[in-house]
Parts: C-alpha cells; sequence; structure tokens
C-alpha cells in the first residue's frame, strides 16, 4: 500500500522546506506504508532551486507541481491529488500544524476501512489557540452547514483530510478553488453514498494562526450559496 501527502504552497513560513524534511522522516517512523510527498506551488515562485534540490535528495518519492498563476488551496490540492499513486491520498498545510498522531489517526482509519474519506475535526482546546475573530467565523459557519446542508459533519474547514483512492476521481470533480472545496468535497461524497467520518485532530502548541482576511469571506459567502443551489456530480 502507498501513501500520498499533498501540500499546497503558497507564501510559506521561514524555513519551510527543513521542515517538510523533519515532518515526513516523522511519519515515515510512524506509518508503516511508503509515503510519497506531492508538493504544490500555488503560482507564488517562493520554492527556491536549492530547496527544492534538498527535498529531492532527502525525500526519495518527492514530486513538485507548478504553475504561474495563483487559484486558490483547493486548486492546488486537486492538482497534487491528480498525480497521487497511492492507495491513500492525505492532504494538509504545509507547516504540518497538526500533531503526528492526527495524520497518523486519518492513514490509519483509512487503512483499517472504517470509511471511506476521514475528516479532520476541531475541538475546544483548538479554538483556544486562534484569533478571535477566526473562532466566531468558524463556530457561525458550523452553524450554517449544520442548518442548511444534510451532512455529517459540520467543521469541513480543518485543513487535514484523507481520502481512498477510489474517491479520488470524485475529488478531482470538485470546482471551487479556494477554500470551500473541502465542504464540497464531503458533501459530494456523502450524497454518493460514501462512508464519511469525523477524526479528532489536536494543533500543536507552538501554532500561531493569523487574522482572516475579510475580502476572503464573500466570495466564499458566494461558493457557500452556490454549493446549496448545485446537484451533486
Amino acid at each position: 500500500m502507498l501513501v500520498s501527502l499533498v501540500l499546497p504552497c503558497f507564501h510559506p513560513p521561514a524555513n519551510w522546506a527543513q521542515n517538510i524534511v523533519t515532518q515526513y522522516k516523522v511519519l515515515c517512523a510512524h506509518i508503516a506504508d511508503p509515503i510519497e510527498l506531492i508538493l504544490v506551488e500555488d503560482g507564488d515562485d517562493s520554492v527556491r532551486q536549492e530547496d527544492l534540490k534538498m527535498l529531492k535528495a532527502q525525500i526519495p518519492a518527492f514530486r513538485f507541481v507548478k504553475y504561474e498563476v495563483n487559484h486558490g488551496k483547493g486548486y492546488a490540492v486537486r492538482q497534487g491529488a491528480a498525480l497521487a499513486e497511492g492507495d491513500i491520498i492525505i492532504y494538509t498545510d504545509i507547516d504540518f500544524p497538526y500533531t503526528t498522531q492526527s495524520i497518523t489517526n486519518i492513514y490509519t482509519t483509512l487503512k483499517n476501512n472504517e470509511c471511506d474519506v476521514a475528516a479532520g475535526v476541531k475541538n475546544e482546546d483548538y479554538y483556544k489557540h486562534v484569533p478571535f475573530s477566526r473562532r466566531v467565523i468558524s463556530k457561525n459557519f458550523r452553524r450554517l452547514i449544520k442548518v442548511f446542508l444534510s451532512i455529517p459533519i459540520t467543521d469541513t474547514q480543518c485543513g487535514l483530510k484523507g481520502f481512498k483512492k477510489e474517491l479520488k476521481s470524485l475529488f478531482l470533480k470538485t470546482t471551487i478553488e479556494r477554500y470551500l472545496f473541502d465542504l464540497e468535497f464531503i458533501r459530494n461524497s456523502y450524497k454518493k453514498g460514501f462512508r464519511v467520518k469525523a477524526i479528532p485532530i489536536e494543533i500543536k502548541p507552538e501554532v500561531t494562526f493569523r487574522i482572516i482576511n475579510y475580502r476572503v469571506l464573500l466570495p466564499e459567502l458566494l461558493n457557500f450559496v452556490k454549493l446549496l443551489l448545485r446537484r451533486t456530480p
């Protein structure tokens, strides 16, 4: 069995490449199956050649995707998933904000055939680490999902998820280019009869979150309305 780990990259933090190598090796020590790593640069020219050389030297199964124009996280993850050859495909953020155990739990749940889509969900401890405005937006969005969408998970925007290769084609049919691609995929998977399971995650204590740019909210609210009106593919 092969595991594909997809990381979208846009304005990464300092020392991001070395952090990827460190986290990759830690995951390899916790996951019995081989892991391929797919890095997707979302049109921001942040990946230097020396970074790529180091990643290729340290990670045997490393692939890199680049395109010139920024499209958004959803588009970037789809580009990586399209190349993924794994039986299990996992995606997360480039700074690995979630604990190794959280990622391992996603993998184990899928490998044990407990579900088809394993979606990380946040607990109250998570919200202690995020700015107040971000906490309010997240909780209110969960209420919207609960009221308007009949799906088993309301916390669809956690940046750690995994799915079996059988759902790859369905994942690639998502159309939202930025943040609500997660919600679109979970909704479509559930409507198609696939098993979607919530997996509690833990955030690393040293992780800090930026305040949400409010210019992002209006387009995502429009995407939410479009989802309500759209049929499942």
